[in-house]
């Protein structure tokens, strides 16, 4: 999270930011004004590097960013996402766990799962197991009564339509939700686990292949060839250990509120902002 050879400009946001933050940083890194970009983002003109400013901001809870001149909404073509704790806040399989009286032991291995302790695959057919026999009308249940979208995700996937970026969900979930969330949040593909289901019952099995790190990043290898572009076109935004895959081949990755390992791995984190917050790591078409 340094700046590029490129001129690059500090993007700092949050849910509330003090404006003696603000003057702090713009102190430390020499700025010559300040800008509002408008819901809690500003961006430091002509701000140089230093040293302070990561562990201030972390102190003042903001997340701050060095955006390249280059990258520009503009050339932004394609946009991947993780559903679970990404696009929405909870972990689908540990709220339909809740259903099945095993949540306890199944969060547990989700998230060191997600943390890259543990093979994603043969660690999902472990947790699906747990909850054969349970009824299928549990995950009207759990869409209808806990699933909440993240704050300013239907604010960046409307924004994201308005400028024709292709828009794909890779979900390491089930189907169930992705078709849901993918409606609701009008997304152009989804790819995701079939669970099986027979006489209105989990069996505590998935139909075919597991949807893994590797399936998330062919995904949106596959799209990137479709619309013949590289990297620099490509954003990618998730949480956990099985993202980063997916997140390695997309010119801005962005950590939402993630494990550290993602957030090490990823070219920008957020973990403050509203997921919109995305869109400031991007130059406006117009700048």
């Amino acid at each position: 999270m340094t700046p590029t050879e490129t001129p690059a400009a500090l993007i700092v946001q949050g849910i509330d930011v003090e404006t003696r933050a603000l003057k702090m940083l713009a102190t430390f890194t020499g700025a010559r004004s300040i800008a509002g970009l408008g819901n809690g983002a500003f961006r430091l003109v002509d701000a140089k590097p230093h040293e302070h400013v990561a562990g201030f901001c972390a102190n003042e809870k903001l997340d701050w960013a060095w955006v390249p001149a280059a990258r520009g909404l503009d050339t932004l073509k394609l946009a991947a996402f993780d559903m679970d704790s990404t696009l929405i806040t909870i972990e689908c399989i540990d709220e339909l766990a809740d259903f099945a009286g095993c949540k306890d032991k199944v969060s547990e291995i989700t998230a060191a799962a997600m943390r890259g302790e543990l093979d994603y695959p043969s660690s999902l057919r472990r947790r699906v197991k747990l909850m054969a026999g349970i009824e299928a009308a549990s995950l009207e249940s759990v869409f209808l009564e806990r699933l909440r979208y993240s704050p300013g995700a239907e604010s960046l996937l409307r924004r994201l339509r308005s400028l024709g970026v292709r828009t794909l969900l890779v979900s390491g979930g089930f189907t169930y939700f992705t078709d849901r969330v993918r409606e609701h949040l009008q997304i152009d593909f989804t790819r995701s686990n079939t669970l099986v289901i027979e006489d209105g019952r989990l069996t505590g099995e998935i139909e075919g292949d597991i949807v893994d790190a590797d399936a998330k990043a062919a995904e949106l290898a596959s799209h990137a060839r479709d619309l013949a572009i590289g990297a620099s076109g490509v954003l990618a935004v998730g949480d956990g250990a099985n993202d980063l895959k997916m997140m390695a081949l997309a010119g801005t990755s962005v950590a939402w509120r993630a494990k550290p390992a993602v957030q090490a791995s990823a070219t920008h984190a957020l973990n403050h902002a509203g997921l919109d917050g995305v869109l400031n790591l991007f130059n406006p078409k117009d700048a």
